[in-house]
């Protein structure tokens, strides 16, 4: 992903109203669920992701696949 799409995209999906849960896809295959809009920093291409366990995941532009926006609920 190029860099500026990549903060760009970020950007529209954490700061959506009202905040959606997302996943990252990394190259490897591994994702990383967002489940809230201040578990993400990022800048520059460079992302850190804190799980609610206290863990934290470090990517970057060049190692994302794809930003998979999960489906709304239907309402019912």
């Amino acid at each position: 992903m190029v860099a500026k799409s990549f903060d760009r995209s970020l950007r529209a999906l954490v700061r959506g109203k009202p905040f959606r849960p997302f996943t990252v896809e990394l190259v490897s295959g591994e994702r990383i669920e967002v489940r809230h809009p201040e578990a993400l920093v990022y800048r520059n291409g460079v992302a850190v992701y804190f799980s609610p366990d206290g863990d934290f995941d470090i990517f970057d532009h060049e190692g994302v696949s794809r930003l998979i926006r999960e489906a709304a609920t239907p309402s019912r």
